[in-house]
Order: C-alpha cells, then sequence, then structure tokens
C-alpha cells in the first residue's frame, strides 16, 4: 500500500499524485454518506458483511468533536462524536473496480479501516486534513463490482477528534463536498460597500507598485480560466469556469468560493497581449499568490515561487510569440506545516479565519528597458534635510552610470543631483510626522533612458528617556506614544484581499479621524498601496512578520522562555521571506516597527533573528516578540494583557526597554444582521456586555487604564481590534465596515488622554 499524506512528514509523497479533479467549484452541497455507527464495543465480527447492525445508529459522516479542544483541524464534522471509540459500517456500490483505487481518509487519533472484512491499514497517530493512501493489488482484491462494505474503528486518546474514510478512483477524485456534504466553508452573506461595486473590469486597477513607477504597464486583473486537480497534473484537460482576479479562491469576490484543499492544485490561465521589442524587456508581476507558484508563458515554465505575501516576478521576453500569448499559473496551498500562513487555517474558528489560496493581490506586465533602474534604497536624515538614494541597477556599471535625480515639492524641484552618487539636501525641509505627512516626490532618471517616480517623507524613528528614566518612542526626536488597534486586514468579500484601493483609504482615514495614529499590521503583509495610503494620511505602522510552523510554550515575560527548535531549511525560509518584507517595504516612512514573532507563533532562534534584524535595518525599531516570550534584544518589551490593559512596570527587566501593552481589549458586542455566521459562538475578550452602553462603558474604562499605565512608564498600546473578524465581535466596526460601534468622533474624545503630551 503506498500513502499519499497531505501533513508535512509526507508532502513529497503527494506530489506522485495523478489525475484531474473534475470540476465542482460552484455546485450545491450534496447529502454526506450515511453510516451506521455505534460507541460501545461491537460483538467479533462487526467488520463483516452480514453483521447484524440494526441496532447501530445513523448518521452522516463525518464525526468529530464541534467545540474547543474536541475539534480537530480539517475535518467536516455532521455527526458529534466524543466518546473515546466508534465504530462505523457503511455500503457503497462501484461499477468497476477503479485500477488506481484509493483510500481518502482523515481520522484522529488511530483507526483501522477494513473492506469487505479485510483489514486494509492500520493509521497511527493523527492526520490534520484528508489524504489519500492508493491500495496495492492485493488491498485492491477485496474490492468488487457492485456493492462493497467499509468498516472503520477509530480511537481518540486526547485533543482533537475526527474519523471519515471513502473509497475513491484516485484518477478521478471527487470535491470534498461530494463525500461529506461540505468544505468546511462558512459562505456567509457578509459583503462590504466596496466589494458589492466590484466587477471584473473595475478590480483593483490602481498601479500596484507606487515607490517605483513607469508610465507603460498593464493591468491583468478581471476573469481568468481556472480549473482544480490533484497535485501530480501536469496541465489540466479541461477548464472549470472563470475566476475574478486578483482575490483568492475561498473569497466571495472571486466568483468561486471554493475551499482549496491541501491534496490539489489551483491553475489559472489568461491571454495577454504583448510583443517582444528591441532594447526591451517584458515583465509579468505578481504582488502576491498564496502559496507556492509555478508560471508558464507560452507553456515554457519560467520558474517556482515559495511565499504567500510578497511580490515576485518573471521576464517572459524570451517567451513572447506575436500574437496569441497565454499565460498559465499553478497554486499549490496545504496552510500547514512550516508555511508562513498567519492566522489562515483548514478548520477555521476562534483567532483563526478562512484559508486563503491563490492570486490575491494585482499581476501586471510592465515594459521595462534593458538598461534600467531596477530598485530604489531611500534614506532620510533630519538634521541635514538629506535625501539619499541607492539605486540597484541592471544592465549598467553602478560606478560609472551618471544618473539625474530630483526631489519635488507641489511640482517644483527643491533638491537636485547629477551623477552616480545621488545625496539632495532639501532647504529647510518639511518633516513627515502623522501631525503632518507631507511627502516629496523624487524622479529618478539615466538620461536618455529609464525613467522611475518615487516619493519620500524626511523623518527619524527612534527613542529617549524621559525625565523618569523611562524610554519612549521618538518621532524626529521628539516623543510620541504610539496608540492604535490591532489591524488583521481581513474582509468578508475578499479574505485577506481587500475589495478595492478605496475600501483600505477609508479604513485607514477612520482610524485616523478616530484619534489613532499608529496601526498594528498583524501577521499579514498588505498590497504595497496600502502602506502609500499610510504614508499619505499620516499613520504610523507597526509591521508583523507572518507567522507559521512550530512554536514553543507561551510564556510571555516568565524567566527562561524556551524557542521552538526549527530546521535549517525552515528556518532559512522564513528569514528569507522577513529579509524579503523588509526590503519590499523599505521605503514606506510610515513604517516604523518590525516585529517578528507574536505570542510565540514560530517563535524561534530569537536572539539570532533579533539581532541580525536591528542591524538589517538601523532606521527602525525592532519589537522582537510581540506579547510572546520576551528575549533581551531589539528596543521593545511587549505585554498582551486582557481585557484591561497592563504591565509590570517596576520590573527592573525592561528598563531598558520601551514598554508597550501590544494587545489588549477585545471588548466584544454583536450587531444583528452584520455577523459572520449567527450560528458560531461570537465572542469578546472578558465576555459580552449586556448593552451597547455597558460596551462603551468597558471600553472607556481600558483607555482610562491605559492612560495611568503611561503615566507610569508605557509608551504604546494596541487595542484589540479595528473590526470584527468572522467569529471575533471585538471590532470597532462590524465585519462588513458599515455598522461603527463608536463613532469616529466619540473616539477621539475617548482617546484624547492617551495621545495629549
Amino acid at each position: 500500500m503506498r500513502t499519499l499524506r497531505i501533513p508535512r512528514w509526507l508532502m513529497p509523497a503527494v506530489a506522485a499524485a495523478a489525475a484531474l479533479l473534475p470540476a465542482m467549484a460552484g455546485a450545491q452541497q450534496t447529502t454526506a454518506a450515511i453510516w451506521k455507527y455505534t460507541t460501545d464495543k461491537p460483538a467479533k465480527g462487526w467488520e463483516a458483511p452480514g453483521f447484524d447492525d440494526a441496532a447501530w445508529k445513523s448518521g452522516p459522516g463525518g464525526f468529530g468533536g464541534k467545540e474547543g479542544e474536541k475539534r480537530a483541524p480539517g475535518g467536516v464534522v455532521n455527526t458529534e462524536w466524543t466518546t473515546n471509540d466508534i465504530w462505523l459500517r457503511r455500503g457503497f456500490e462501484l461499477k468497476e473496480v477503479p485500477t488506481n483505487a484509493a483510500l481518502f481518509i482523515h481520522h484522529d487519533d488511530e483507526a483501522e479501516v477494513y473492506l469487505n472484512g479485510k483489514e486494509i491499514r492500520k493509521f497511527e497517530k493523527y492526520s490534520t486534513s484528508y489524504f489519500f493512501v492508493l491500495l496495492d493489488a492485493a488491498e485492491r482484491s477485496a474490492l468488487k463490482t457492485g456493492e462493497n462494505l467499509i468498516a472503520v474503528h477509530c480511537h481518540q486518546g486526547s485533543g482533537g477528534q475526527y474519523i471519515d474514510a471513502h473509497v475513491v478512483d484516485f484518477d478521478s477524485p471527487p470535491d470534498l463536498r461530494s463525500l461529506v456534504g461540505s468544505d468546511g466553508a462558512v459562505r456567509s452573506p457578509l459583503i462590504t460597500p466596496w466589494g458589492e461595486k466590484v466587477t471584473a473590469e473595475n478590480a483593483w486597477r490602481e498601479y500596484p507598485r507606487p515607490q517605483l513607477q513607469r508610465k507603460e504597464w498593464t493591468n491583468l486583473n478581471g476573469k481568468w480560466d481556472y480549473a482544480i486537480t490533484n497535485l501530480r497534473v501536469k496541465a489540466p484537460q479541461t477548464w472549470a469556469g472563470k475566476i475574478l482576479v486578483p482575490y483568492p479562491i475561498e473569497s466571495k469576490l472571486s466568483g468561486v468560493s471554493r475551499m482549496l484543499q491541501p491534496h490539489e492544485a489551483l491553475w489559472y490561465r489568461r491571454p495577454i497581449e504583448a510583443k517582444a521589442k528591441e532594447g526591451k524587456r517584458t515583465f509579468i508581476r505578481f504582488e502576491a499568490v498564496d502559496y507556492k507558484t509555478t508560471v508558464w508563458c507560452n507553456e515554457q515554465e519560467l520558474g517556482t515561487h515559495t511565499g504567500g505575501n510578497l511580490p515576485f516576478s518573471y521576464d517572459i521576453t524570451d517567451t513572447l510569440k506575436d500574437s496569441d500569448n497565454t499565460i498559465t499559473v499553478r497554486v499549490e496551498d496545504a496552510t500547514g506545516g512550516a508555511q508562513l500562513r498567519g492566522k489562515q487555517v483548514l478548520d477555521p474558528g476562534g483567532i483563526f479565519y478562512t484559508r486563503n489560496s491563490g492570486i490575491w493581490q494585482t499581476v501586471w506586465l510592465e515594459e521595462v528597458p534593458e538598461k534600467r533602474i531596477e530598485d530604489l534604497a531611500i534614506t532620510t536624515d533630519i538634521a541635514t534635510g538629506e535625501i539619499k538614494i541607492v539605486p540597484k541597477l541592471i544592465g549598467l556599471d553602478s560606478a560609472n552610470t551618471s544618473l539625474h535625480a530630483e526631489v519635488l515639492d507641489g511640482g517644483k524641484v527643491v533638491a537636485e543631483s547629477k551623477g552616480g552618487l545621488i545625496k539632495m539636501k532639501v532647504p529647510n525641509p518639511k518633516l513627515w510626522s502623522p501631525d503632518s505627512p507631507f511627502l516629496y516626490d523624487i524622479k529618478v532618471s539615466i538620461p536618455g533612458g529609464d525613467e522611475v517616480t518615487s516619493y519620500t517623507g524626511i523623518r527619524k524613528v527612534g527613542r529617549a528617556q524621559d525625565k523618569d528614566g523611562n524610554w519612549r518612542f521618538t518621532l524626529n526626536d521628539k516623543p510620541i506614544f504610539h496608540w492604535g488597534p490591532l489591524d488583521q486586514g481581513w474582509w468578508p468579500d475578499g479574505l485577506l484581499a481587500p475589495p478595492s484601493d478605496e475600501a483600505i483609504a477609508f479604513e485607514i482615514k477612520w482610524l485616523k479621524d478616530a484619534g489613532f495614529n499608529m496601526i498594528r499590521k498583524h501577521i499579514k503583509v498588505e498590497p504595497r498601496r496600502y502602506y502609500y495610503h499610510c504614508d499619505q494620511i499620516g499613520m504610523l505602522v507597526w509591521q508583523d512578520q507572518v507567522s507559521g510552523g512550530e512554536s514553543p510554550p507561551w510564556t510571555k515575560f516568565d524567566l527562561n522562555p524556551k524557542d521552538a527548535e526549527w530546521n535549517e531549511d525552515d528556518h532559512l525560509q522564513w528569514m528569507a521571506e522577513l529579509d524579503a518584507m523588509i526590503t519590499t517595504l523599505g521605503n514606506f516612512p510610515s513604517i516604523v516597527v518590525w516585529t517578528p514573532f507574536n505570542e510565540a507563533w514560530g517563535q524561534h532562534r530569537t536572539m539570532e533573528v533579533g539581532e541580525w534584524l536591528v542591524k538589517r535595518d538601523p532606521t527602525r525599531l525592532v519589537n522582537i516578540a510581540s506579547g510572546g516570550n520576551f528575549w533581551p534584544v531589539g528596543a521593545i518589551a511587549d505585554l498582551h494583557h486582557y481585557p484591561d490593559p497592563g504591565y509590570p512596570t517596576n520590573d527592573p527587566r525592561y528598563k531598558d526597554f520601551i514598554k508597550v501593552v501590544g494587545e489588549f481589549g477585545g471588548h466584544g458586542w454583536p450587531v444583528k444582521d452584520h455577523l459572520w455566521d449567527e450560528s458560531k459562538g461570537n465572542w469578546g475578550y472578558g465576555g459580552l456586555p449586556k448593552s451597547i452602553e455597558e460596551y462603551r462603558q468597558r471600553y472607556e474604562k481600558s483607555i482610562q487604564v491605559l492612560t495611568e499605565l503611561k503615566a507610569k512608564g508605557v509608551s504604546g498600546g494596541v487595542y484589540t481590534q479595528t473590526t470584527d473578524v468572522e467569529e471575533e465581535i471585538n471590532g470597532l466596526m462590524t465585519y462588513d465596515r458599515k455598522v461603527q460601534k463608536i463613532s469616529a468622533e466619540d473616539l477621539k474624545k475617548i482617546h484624547a488622554p492617551l495621545t495629549a503630551e
């Protein structure tokens, strides 16, 4: 018997899968298979045909715990099972025995499977999702044309529990919904005002790279063909229909709303209009695709990218024809293991949310000169007004290339540079801050060649001690209390993909109007235009690294914290994505703090990571572990404390660090007709208040406590959170952004003591 298991320890085996999965996306949910089952140990012969199971109960699969610790990831529970053991029997018919017959099973914990009375397999431990087991010739011989019997015994020890098993044709396996009646998704009616307006013609039309712009580009967002196959398939034989890019396949706005399973691959295809031109190169650019992506142009493979959160691109020039060009994209997304996935899970609930697969940010074409400006690294000095630019050049010798650069204020050139080294001094510089978010435009060109435009804000991030010896955040050498919401960046219609550029601008502006000067961008990297709007509006950003992988025990501020043990390959991938995030976002003046770890999620090699990060970007502060296991590196000591904020301000261990309450609050209030799923256990921290008045009182109390902590040395606070997200109803706005639980005007009044100097 050959096992093809989806959990990380057997992912390579999954790649040996075969054949096309028929298109089922958009199909109606079906009725799950009905089993006979008992939780009392049955008589001998229970697994064989002819056994009398008339006294057994009947129920649809799968079987498992529905709530709390009994809930197993990746399962669809149709019949609740919470005892230690369960025995199952079900008949099924085969018109013919498949050449590649397979079990399709998800077990938590140990399981034994029988076919027509013959034991086929014993499974140890547990799985975290469905996986395939190909039957060898001897095991396949247990099957027959016509009526067959599958029998299963599952034993649960501790933690989650789940059992479901099917015999399938591995060369043409069905959609999960045709087996268990669901793929585990909540298909909520919630939609934002911007999502209501999305069409194939207006989906994300803005230039996606605001800090390195050229005039010539082509937006590829819109309707693409899509298909879903097994992981081994080299190319789909048929296409399922159309998907709206750039929204993940699981989202409402994609037009599909289909949960991609770990054993599946997602394919995209669309024609493009492009021609190779002398002296030019054409690139296809993906702002973000989740998670492992392979791209072809005209059936020529361009490469594979690993990582679901950051931009990547391929030069397609040499693959282009004069006409009829086609781009094909293949995506794998297991949503597990060491992959950096943030709050995405196979079994959403609590503080974890619906998975997000495939293209979820803008796709575009750019035609560039062979000799070109590839990137700009911009730094500023508030003391001298100097703007320094280090260009990355392609096809040119940086040391011997003369560049022309200009700094503009309202269209007027205020500083200029000609030569290889770009250093420009702006007279009487206007400094960037939340109170005055002034930005200078920048033009950089190769005389007679490439030209790009960018911008910057002149500002300085730092820290200083107050009269009592407490370390405080500073901006432009002045103390500033960092006050902001925890912002998950999830949307009911687009999931990780914001419905539109207008939607993110609205949200940032609303938070600014509510008296916040900072946003903690939580376990997500946003589209680059998000940070552009923060720059424009004047909003500081604490940027989290996206989490994933093994975690140590979460001990917060306890002594002697532990790190998780990561293998070298997983660590290097984690570091590569961290480094790429800093490179991608490094020029945005709004970003002032990097946070590599949150609540010990994936926390490993903490001192090594922290020391590297401090050197990697000395222009910003490092918050090594928000609410996580504190190690003495970076500039910030961050504690999470719910529901009201708290901090051991007198503990000498933190005297050399900026003290912040990195999460608190989370006060919940349900708003009827604006809930993700009214049948779920919608919740907030500290239990739900009995009235909207009590909700407001709880909020005001938390702000009062934080104000008192500010006087004792705390220099920043993060309230959980901007909006409701799925089952979490602790947002200042509802998930669909249609109801403000407290108005921005009232919030600003409540917050006034925090931001007062």
